[in-house]
């Protein structure tokens, strides 16, 4: 029989992760003769090698790599279905949803007002994450529905409604020239000499090429543009995140970003179904700042922009 078991795969992967038995050992709080040995006995029995070892160190094999995803994400439906199971025997337990802190925030109190007439409706708990953290929030089960945005975040394998389509705008600081423009199209901003763009992480956590600086939360990304080290592009909704030293422009050519309802697959939850049709009534009806005709200034997040 070549199933693992979910005590082994943990082994492989803090092995695979930690790159050194003795800091996966610790890790695990065992030892580390057993957990070699271990290694060694899943090797076996897949019939592949895992792990290369020599003197350098320790490195993935093609089929450690392999088995390294695959790993994560069972390991993920475990805790997963662990966790839904416990909420699904709790009768009183609120629907939690995940957003991108201050990501599409009209949209969202529209929905959270709209669900409390849906048949079925539970109570709604909001928990704000930072960049592209719903997607790993809604597999671990931590939560039961996301707002995300299409194309930058991961909806591999998710059930997704399409809530809103919008275009983007340019963030930058208020005292540079080009924050005294009406619009500004993609070649504009894509190579400013004093202002490069702000680079995002990829659905993988790695970063592209460039001279602008690697964001990782909306209060760093905030306060590099009002210092003027950085710009960025963003669905126009999230405009409202700037600060009084940020202006928004609308980027008349950037790619249009649909903001979309997502939930596990094959959910059977009353609650996330009366979400869903909560969102469905809501039709595509928040204006952007270019519909608007102008900028503004508020306190909602960032989201993901063209430079990713």
């Amino acid at each position: 029989m070549d199933d693992l078991e979910t005590r082994e795969l943990r082994y492989f992967v803090a092995v695979a992760e930690e790159l050194h038995f003795g800091r996966a050992a610790e890790r695990l709080g065992i030892a580390q003769p057993p957990l070699s040995r271990a290694i060694s006995r899943i090797e076996q029995r897949l019939g592949v090698r895992l792990l290369s070892r020599d003197r350098r160190g320790v490195a993935l094999t093609d089929a450690g790599r392999v088995l390294l995803r695959e790993a994560a994400a069972a390991l993920d439906a475990v805790t997963a279905a662990t966790r839904r199971t416990r909420r699904a025997g709790d009768p009183q337990r609120p629907l939690v949803l995940v957003s991108k802190s201050g990501a599409s925030h009209e949209l969202l109190r529209s929905l959270l007002d709209a669900v409390t007439d849906e048949p079925g409706a539970a109570p709604v708990e909001v928990s704000l994450c930072e960049i592209g953290e719903q997607a790993r929030l809604l597999r671990d089960g931590r939560a039961d529905v996301a707002l995300m945005h299409r194309p930058f975040d991961d909806l591999a394998g998710f059930d997704t409604a399409d809530l809103h389509v919008e275009g983007q705008v340019a963030i930058l600081p208020a005292g540079h020239p080009l924050a005294a423009r009406e619009r500004l199209t993609l070649a504009e901003i894509r190579d400013v000499p004093d202002l490069p763009l702000a680079r995002w992480p990829r659905l993988d956590g790695s970063y592209p090429d460039g001279p602008g600086p690697e964001v990782r939360s909306q209060s760093q990304l905030a306060q590099l543009v009002a210092l003027g080290r950085t710009l960025l592009v963003i669905p126009a909704s999230s405009r409202a995140w700037q600060w009084p030293d940020h202006v928004a422009v609308p980027v008349v050519d950037a790619p249009e970003v649909t903001t979309v309802l997502a939930w596990p697959p094959n959910s059977r939850s009353p609650a996330v179904a009366a979400l869903v049709r909560a969102a469905a009534g809501l039709g595509d009806t928040t204006p952007s700042p270019t519909q608007r005709g102008g900028r503004g200034h508020g306190t909602e997040g960032p989201e993901p922009a063209v430079s990713r």
